[in-house]
């Protein structure tokens, strides 16, 4: 089973930027996606967002 959520960790893994700047990433999203502050961000959508492709997240967050 994999997972469908992305964490601001896991952002910092990938792209290299600071918590902060990860946590600014994922409130973009969410604002995107008019989610509300409790909801979770998944990997596609971060992968929309950031214009990448969700098999090599899903490659790197396992």
């Amino acid at each position: 089973m994999t997972r469908i959520c992305i964490y601001p960790k896991d952002i910092q893994q990938i792209t290299g930027k600071s918590e902060r700047h990860a946590r600014y990433i994922i409130n973009a999203i969410k604002k995107e996606n008019n989610k509300q502050k409790h909801q979770a961000v998944t990997i596609q959508e971060f992968c929309l967002y950031m214009g990448l492709q969700v098999e090599q997240i899903n490659a790197l967050i396992r």
